[in-house]
């Protein structure tokens, strides 16, 4: 397990302190700040995208750019800051009345260019606007006021009623036309436009900066993290408070130091009640698992971290569903292509070993299955005796799925009974490990024969499971409601069966990347044996096209499926808790541009 405990610290020092504090614990970076006023965001410091992101971003979009300035002398970051988020609002603002001005206009243009005249000059009446179909017009004919068609098309008349107050006999209701004229809602929209085009033309000369801007971003960045950060503590009179998470391994450090600024410092460790953040830490071989878990959720403090576990059965996962060693060779030159750059940069070094395991596990499955471009190798050749596995044996894959499917829902439930210190609250996910790998028992004795013992021992502990299940899913609870909370507990084995189930895609998307594969084979070869002259760049042509789209193919839906299978069905037995990242009050300015 990775997940790094937390304690949450408190300071409380003189106000006139509370700058110099913030200061130092920006730049120490290994803790995150807690909200205690009421002034503060509802996010926590570094959650949210910084304005000087936002404002960077607001004149990268520009669809025009200026050469780019490069004398910082003549450069003031917060001031193009501050004139980059005033015109983004004053665009969002005009662009929003802009689009408001053109419905009105085409609501209005059916009744013609027109002025709404003052109330005195109709003796206080007023103009009321009717879409009215042809069938509904003896109606209109029929009421007593004054009123006239202004046009028509081959379905409604557009009438306008002269009125005091609103008509009460007409057939329908009246259209909100609102209380400018076409005219003044024309000139309106030519203001308007002008304006934009006003702001674009600032827009584009600010856009100058943006070379200098995102050099100062870090700092600009951190001024703002930075203001937020003031605005997290609680202030009272002449003292200030602050509380925040740490990582336990930096207590100590953080006591010596409230202990020479002359701080208040206490700490305790989190409970239930609390929802501290989650932070993991992973070797840099399985790092890249936590960018798969946090790409569906993050988890719960009082969870464990998923990440190595993910790692191994997505790598896995793509190589069944891949099935072919050469488009895994394929993939593996392309990896050794870009090794070195990869490893150029952080995130390149991060996803190495994920990439470089998704090859391996490809290779080897694809070894296992026989294919190679879908071709299977002669049965007397070395890579004949490797090949132990007939994908078409339908029986036979879809067993190992189903295997595949129980054993990595075991594991779920396995783990999740880990993360629980009283003994009591395992015993529900270890009765659903029981019971899973009971029914795995029971089907493995249905088909193998000669071992009837093992479904015997597989009833055994599905019945021995499902008790615990029963006795155990909510163990605390008063007698009535636990016996509820079992016997709801117990409506999971359709899930369960379920879940499991779900894992056939592996062997279906398997045989699928396999029958393209060998499709295009005979459709090359029947195209060379049928055109003597052109026959063999028509084939070599069909061969380079339809083995790149079902190597597309195959990837894309290694990713998709791989990926659900661990987020969806293995989540959904091992992780339940959901959390939030841990967010480190920390300084940017030190990466340096490039």
């Amino acid at each position: 397990m990775s997940l790094i405990p937390l304690d949450k610290v408190t300071f409380i020092g003189m106000t006139a302190d509370r700058e110099r504090l913030l200061d130092d614990l920006h730049e120490r970076g290994c803790l995150e700040l807690i909200p205690l006023s009421s002034e503060a965001s509802s996010l926590h410091v570094g959650e949210q995208e910084s304005e000087a992101t936002e404002a960077l971003r607001f004149l990268l979009t520009c669809p025009q750019h200026r050469r780019q300035v490069s004398d910082e002398s003549r450069f003031n970051a917060q001031e193009v800051e501050q004139r980059a988020l005033e015109l983004q609002k004053k665009l969002l603002s005009l662009e929003a009345e802009r689009d408001d001005l053109l419905l009105r206009l085409q609501i209005a243009k059916p009744w013609g260019k027109f002025q709404f005249p003052e109330l005195n000059e109709l003796g206080g009446r007023r103009l009321w606007f009717y879409i009215v179909p042809h069938k509904d017009m003896p109606a209109v004919e029929a009421s007593p006021y004054t009123w006239d068609v202004v046009s028509r098309d081959q379905r409604f008349c557009y009438v306008v009623v002269v009125s005091e107050s609103k008509p009460e006999s007409m057939p329908v209701q009246r259209e909100h036309i609102g209380s400018r004229s076409p005219g003044d809602l024309a000139q309106r929209l030519d203001e308007v436009d002008l304006a934009i085009e006003d702001v674009g033309a600032e827009r584009t000369y600010l856009t100058r900066w943006c070379t200098l801007f995102a050099r100062n971003l870090a700092r600009l960045e951190d001024a703002d993290a930075r203001a937020g950060a003031a605005k997290q503590t609680l202030e009272s009179g002449s003292l200030f408070a602050l509380e925040a998470w740490v990582p336990r391994e930096h207590v100590a450090d953080l006591a010596d130091y409230a202990r020479e600024q002359g701080l208040v410092f206490q700490r305790r460790p989190p409970t239930v009640e609390d929802k501290p953040p989650t932070l993991m830490r992973n070797p840099p071989r399985t790092v890249s698992g936590e960018d798969l878990v946090t790409f569906y959720m993050t988890p719960g403090y009082w969870t464990w971290d998923p990440s190595s576990t993910v790692l191994i059965s997505f790598a896995i996962f793509f190589g069944m569903i891949l099935a072919d060693a050469g488009y895994a060779a394929l993939l593996g030159l392309g990896l050794l292509a870009y090794w070195r750059r990869l490893g150029r940069s952080e995130s390149g070094q991060r996803y190495r070993p994920l990439l470089s395991l998704i090859v391996i596990m490809s290779l080897g499955y694809g070894i296992l299955v026989g294919s190679y471009f879908g071709v299977a190798p002669s049965q007397q050749s070395f890579l004949g005796h490797l090949h132990l596995l007939d994908i078409n044996n339908s029986n036979l894959m879809m067993g190992i799925s189903v295997l595949v499917g129980g054993v990595h829902v075991v594991l779920a439930n396995v783990m999740n009974a880990r993360r629980y210190p009283n003994w009591i609250d395992r015993l529900a996910s270890v009765g659903w490990a029981a019971a899973v790998c009971g029914g795995l028992l029971v089907a493995a004795g249905a088909v193998v024969q000669n071992f009837e013992i093992l479904k015997y021992i597989g009833y055994s502990a599905m019945a021995a499971g499902l008790l615990l299940v029963f006795g155990y899913t909510a163990p605390h609870e008063k007698p009535l409601r636990r016996l509820v909370q079992g016997l709801l507990g117990l409506t999971r084995i359709s899930s369960a069966f379920g879940d499991i189930l779900s894992y056939l895609r592996l062997f279906a998307l398997g045989l699928a990347s396999a029958s393209l594969a060998l499709a295009f084979n005979d459709m090359a070869a029947g195209i060379r044996s049928s055109m003597p002259r052109f026959g063999l760049l028509l084939s070599a042509l069909i061969l380079l096209f339809g083995h790149a789209l079902n190597l597309l193919l195959g990837v894309s839906s290694g990713v998709i499926h791989g990926l659900r299978l661990n987020v969806i069905e293995f989540f959904n037995w091992g992780l339940k808790d959901e959390g939030r990242q841990f967010t480190p009050f920390r300084r940017k300015e030190d990466s340096l541009w490039k």
